[in-house]
């Protein structure tokens, strides 16, 4: 058997490197970082730079934007959905280089990420990022997008307002209750109605009611804290969203670049009429 070296050589030289580009790759794919400490990262965008810090106390996911980082999943996407004093959304795969006027939002990997709501001590402020996810009605254990994350824009509300929607809020919990209970007593309740027993269904409704109410401040009141309503009525944010979205950081530089993008116009189905993509985007404290 003949030994060719030049072809040896020739295929060493190629092995080494694949090697070494391997390597290199799984040096990227895994940024380390102090799981202690807030973690920064920069995001480049054709409307400018947003630095954004993401909370150590959100960790699963903080890991999956800084894996999604890492995997190059988020650079090229593009703020598909944009709301003026609401969100401006984007991390849909599906939106890299997406041609005018397609729908975007429905992209990405199929798996979710285990909620990490801390409210009140996160919250719906202006300059807030958090997690993107499908409805209760699907997802009642509101799990969060693999990959779609939005930047909340708000705007300023009164105290007023607040409180009304404070009331409400509270309102929807013990109905959700008694509808809850309601059902439980289902069969009963029409018997009662074919029967024409009034007197019975009106005892019933109160048992009910009481039940309900019970349920509803043993799971504890929806009541915003001081510096909720501090932040509310004076930077703003989106509070109809508290409790039920994981909040997992927040801009702190840039909000000027959220402002130029909010405003700017949008198609039927909130998509910016020009492209606002994210051109680069990188962890900046690294250990």
């Amino acid at each position: 058997m003949t030994i060719n070296f030049k072809v040896m050589k020739k295929y060493s030289t190629l092995l080494l490197s694949v090697v070494i580009i391997c390597a290199m790759a799984a040096c990227h794919m895994h940024t380390k970082i102090d799981p202690n400490k807030d973690t920064l990262i920069r995001m480049q965008t054709t409307a400018g730079e947003i630095v954004i810090k993401l909370y150590k106390d959100t960790p699963k996911h903080r890991d999956n934007f800084i894996k999604l980082i890492d995997n190059g999943m988020i650079k090229g996407t593009l703020f598909h959905r944009v709301v003026k004093d609401f969100m401006i959304q984007g991390g849909d795969p599906e939106s890299k280089d997406a041609p005018r006027g397609k729908e975007l939002g429905s992209g990405g990997p199929h798996y979710r990420i285990p909620a990490e709501i801390r409210f009140p001590e996160y919250f719906h402020k202006r300059g807030a990022l958090a997690a993107a996810r499908e409805s209760d009605d699907v997802n009642p254990l509101k799990e969060s997008s693999s990959c779609q994350f939005f930047i909340v824009t708000g705007k300023v509300y009164s105290l007023d307002s607040l409180m009304i929607y404070q009331d409400m809020r509270n309102k929807y919990i013990e109905n959700m209750a008694f509808e809850g209970l309601a059902q439980k007593h289902l069969k009963k309740i029409m018997l009662m109605k074919k029967e024409g027993d009034r007197q019975g269904l009106f005892k019933l409704q109160q048992q009910i009611s009481t039940q309900a109410e019970l349920m509803a401040s043993k799971k504890g009141a929806f009541q915003f804290t001081p510096q909720q309503i501090k932040t509310y009525t004076t930077i703003g944010g989106a509070p109809y969203l508290d409790g039920n979205y994981t909040v997992f950081g927040e801009v702190v530089s840039g909000i000027d670049v959220l402002d130029k993008i909010q405003n700017i116009p949008t198609d039927r189905n909130d998509r910016p009429l020009k492209d606002i993509k994210i051109i680069k985007i990188e962890v900046l404290n690294e250990n």
